[in-house]
């Protein structure tokens, strides 16, 4: 029997459409899914995108829930908990998602759990911003959400303007997140998981001199052989969340490795070009072993 399985993405998007086409290959049905399109009918137990009622289908990949972090992105997540409630599996499960959307949330996990991470102070208070970045002498001050460093602001403590760049960031974020800036030495890590298992390390190799290694910054994928020793850290910071598809961010500093951010969907372009690893490929054989089963 053909396995009716649905993407949630973005229509156009190179790695939406390569999961599409993985699951297409393999079942001979294509669904993508746009999020800003569906409708759900809490009397009718309904989940309707485009005609296809969701809760209908054998399984949901979520690829991306929205082109842009925000709050209404988590207003989508709880949408599908209507498809799980009727038995659709879901990759990875919304309410897993759910902790790592808000940059906060993730970082809370990762303390809890004991993984090194950047110094980091949150507050609303601009007095004690302040004073965050005194300590620090450099620091990142991070929307709660957003990726690919889109809205982050780098200031040093003895920046003139530090007090009215402060201001405005906090005009725009309410709930200030600041990071001290971290000695990156022109790359970070990008450390690929499928289930909890580790796959493969890319790079992103800063090209530009840019403070953040991102490539939406101009940054480079290349290949990486990690330590074991690291390949452990980042399976103990992906661990707590449950989730079918990830990528660790790792940064290597003077003062040992430390873990940025833990990813909802994972980057199938990094592990494709720094890897040479089809993520999209994996993620599909995953997906129909789990709903066959």
């Amino acid at each position: 029997m053909t396995k009716r399985i649905g993407v949630i993405g973005t229509p156009g998007k190179w790695s939406t459409e390569a999961l599409a086409d993985a699951l297409q290959a393999r079942t001979g049905h294509r669904l993508v899914i746009d999020m800003a399109r569906a409708v759900l009918d809490l009397d009718a137990g309904t989940l309707l995108c485009d005609g296809v009622d969701l809760c209908a289908l054998d399984g949901l990949v979520l690829k991306k829930i929205a082109e842009d972090y925000s709050p209404d992105a988590l207003d989508r997540l709880e949408m599908l908990r209507m498809a799980e409630a009727a038995e659709v599996r879901i990759f990875s499960p919304a309410e897993n998602v759910l902790r790592l959307m808000d940059r906060l949330a993730c970082t809370m996990t990762l303390r809890v759990a004991d993984i090194p991470m950047p110094p980091t102070t949150i507050s609303e208070d601009e007095t004690a911003a302040r004073a965050a970045l005194a300590r620090y002498g450099a620091a990142v001050f991070k929307p709660l959400f957003s990726t690919k460093a889109r809205g982050m602001l780098l200031l040093e403590d003895g920046d003139p303007d530090a007090d009215a760049q402060i201001a405005a960031f906090r005009a725009e974020n309410p709930v200030m997140y600041i990071q001290k800036k971290a000695d990156l030495s022109g790359h970070d890590l990008g450390m690929v998981f499928l289930d909890g298992r580790y796959l493969c390390t890319y790079a992103r190799v800063s090209q530009t001199g840019s403070w953040n290694t991102t490539i939406h910054s101009g940054g480079k994928y290349a290949p990486y052989d990690p330590s074991p020793e690291l390949i452990e850290l980042g399976r103990r910071a992906q661990a707590p969340f449950g989730l079918t598809f990830t990528t660790v961010d790792i940064a290597l500093t003077p003062e040992g490795p430390i873990v940025f951010e833990v990813s909802a969907f994972g980057g199938y372009s990094g592990a494709q070009k720094g890897c040479g690893i089809d993520a999209a490929a994996l993620v599909a054989e995953h997906v129909l072993a789990e709903v066959s089963t």
